[in-house]
């Protein structure tokens, strides 16, 4: 361990309250930690030359692992800075940007054809409740905002239609967390799973494959293409994704919040703790897809945006501060996306009224 582990361990701990995961910054941190200590810096302040080396492209890494890697050691160097144990902090000039991915936004007459599509398919001729999983599934993908993964890994038990609640485990990547769920989408779930219970008493999961597994990415995948498809023959050359239904919620919070005269900028954090981000600049990076005419309104004050994170008590300390122990999350939650329960969730209702 180099003379600086503790201060890498406190620059950790702060970003944590903060609502990051540890695993945001850990894994490069550590390993800048483990370069310091082969390289004999010791002295304090540091300096930003001695960490120039390690910031260097490596040969196998691909440029979005590279950019990650630098971006911690430059908040390092900013932890740093604001104490005076750092001469400077660190330039991104050199670190060329990443190409993000454009996500493709479903319009709500898209999502009807695929719901509609969905509720029509013969599934897995193995598992007699495929037809239902595939009914299912992507709506709670859409109208909880989940990813892909954190939908067809639910368990039985995380998902209590009763108190219209979702339980989104911890993983390597994502923290836990509660999820608040529309009448709609609680009943629809609540009518698949007394079929489910049927079929797969004995499966943990939600929605379970022949072997009573969760069926893989590739299957989740497979079958959405297929629906696409389905739905429009004539637009297969569109890219889309299952993970594009996460970004459809996203963006239509984000509408329908604009449309009531929400301030984007105060309102922000709430779509951040329920679609779980560690960092706020994901969630942000969503009013960039709005329609142009919402992006030139003055409900959006773009300066105010510069930092990302308000400097304010309540954010400063993160989502846990203004909950502890998740009292009043799920409430809050569902006020500030109750305009999607009245408005998008008609989806549920015109094509689908109910899984049998």
């Amino acid at each position: 361990m180099s003379s600086y582990h503790d201060q890498i361990e406190a620059m950790i701990s702060y970003k944590e309250s903060l609502g990051y995961t540890r695993r945001t910054y850990a894994c490069y941190l550590n390993d800048l930690d483990s370069y310091l200590t082969e390289a004999g810096v010791d002295e304090q302040p540091l300096s930003v030359y001695d960490i120039m080396p390690w910031c260097v492209q490596r040969s196998t890494e691909k440029p979005e692992s590279y950019r990650r890697r630098a971006t911690a050691a430059r908040e390092f160097t900013k932890y740093l800075y604001a104490m005076g144990l750092c001469d400077g902090i660190l330039s991104m000039d050199s670190v060329p940007r990443v190409r993000r991915y454009t996500p493709y936004i479903f319009t709500d007459a898209e999502l009807l054809a695929l719901f509609q599509k969905s509720d029509n398919q013969k599934g897995d001729p193995r598992n007699p409740l495929s037809p239902d999983i595939i009914a299912t599934v992507y709506r709670l993908i859409y109208f909880c905002g989940l990813r892909p993964n954190e939908g067809r890994e639910i368990r039985r038990n995380d998902i209590d239609t009763d108190n219209r609640t979702l339980f989104i485990r911890e993983n390597k990547t994502h923290k836990e967390r509660l999820i608040p769920m529309a009448e709609d989408v609680a009943e629809l779930c609540s009518g698949y799973i007394s079929k489910r219970d049927i079929l797969f008493p004995d499966s943990e999961y939600l929605f379970p494959s022949p072997d009573g597994s969760p069926y893989p990415t590739k299957w989740l995948t497979r079958h959405f293409l297929h629906l696409w498809r389905q739905a429009y023959p004539q637009d297969q050359h569109k890219r889309v994704r299952v993970y594009d239904l996460r970004h459809r919620f996203a963006t239509a919070v984000l509408m329908d919040w604009l449309d009531r005269g929400e301030d984007l900028y105060t309102a922000l954090p709430y779509l951040s703790a329920y679609m779980g981000h560690s960092d706020f600049r994901d969630t942000a990076y969503y009013i960039h897809l709005l329609p142009e005419r919402l992006l030139k309104t003055s409900s959006i004050d773009w300066s105010r945006f510069s930092a990302l994170i308000p400097e304010v008590p309540e954010y400063e300390q993160g989502i846990k501060t203004l909950f502890p122990d998740g009292a009043g999350l799920s409430d809050s939650l569902s006020a500030k996306t109750e305009g999607i329960k009245s408005k998008h969730y008609r989806v549920i209702q015109d094509s689908h009224e109910q899984v049998s």
